[in-house]
């Protein structure tokens, strides 16, 4: 049994709330269980130096930790003079996940930016950060267009992420803090709307894991994300 009683394909409670921020072009509230990230996209007319002239845009996303978000406070990355390495690490998956599905040359020489702030952490901040992400990123797009910024949209597909673990000998979707804390294998697998992987990362906590279960988790993660593409579509509908 699970800690928090549910079946080993069932993923928390999910809520995406969107315009949740006055002044970003677009932004998401997404809750998975007791998980809260903040997700804004902003939208700049320019893009990184190393791509000036090329006709092409640019997708890109920070990450932090707010310091109570967890059980004792941590300490500001600012204050402590440089962000963490996990820190980065989650950053650089986010914005790879989110520019998947862009078509950077429909952009144009612009660069939005998705923030991705935990309000409160209980396991998967960084797959539900690429899941919110993705709404505040629509909806940045969306912003563009009315304003005819944009003629037709440079998303191209959806892009969701799922954690998925062996816990306590059975594989799961969807690991909690409680799980992720005491699991076997943790994986995090970020795919699009129409079952294409962006990024998969297996790790074994203790002893290796067999083809056959890994075949299992990717099999809980597209199902779980399949089901997170239709609450984005629901949402942005």
């Amino acid at each position: 049994m699970r800690p928090s009683k549910r079946e080993p394909d069932e993923i928390r409670p999910v809520s995406l709330e969107r315009g949740v921020s006055k002044h970003a072009e677009g932004s998401c509230l997404i809750k998975c269980g007791n998980t809260h990230v903040l997700c804004t996209a902003s939208l700049e007319e320019r893009v990184p130096p190393w791509m000036r002239g090329a006709g092409s845009g640019w997708v890109t996303a920070e990450y932090g930790m707010l310091p109570r978000s967890t059980h004792s406070r941590m300490r500001r990355e600012a204050n402590a003079g440089k962000q963490s390495g996990r820190t980065l690490e989650i950053q650089r998956l986010i914005g790879r996940s989110l520019r998947a599905v862009v078509n950077m040359e429909k952009l144009g020489e612009r660069q939005i930016t998705v923030d991705c702030d935990v309000i409160q952490a209980d396991g998967g901040t960084r797959t539900a950060s690429i899941t919110g992400g993705w709404v505040a990123l629509h909806d940045c797009i969306q912003w563009m267009m009315k304003r005819n910024i944009l003629k037709e949209t440079p998303l191209v597909d959806h892009v969701a992420a799922i954690s998925c673990g062996i816990y306590k000998g059975t594989p799961v979707a969807d690991l909690d803090y409680a799980e992720d804390s005491d699991a076997d294998t943790d994986a995090n697998f970020v795919m699009t709307g129409s079952g294409g992987f962006v990024e998969v990362q297996g790790t074994a906590e203790g002893a290796p894991y067999s083809k056959e279960e890994f075949d299992r988790l990717m099999q809980l993660a597209g199902i779980s994300i399949a089901r997170l593409v239709e609450l984005q579509k629901m949402a942005v509908s």
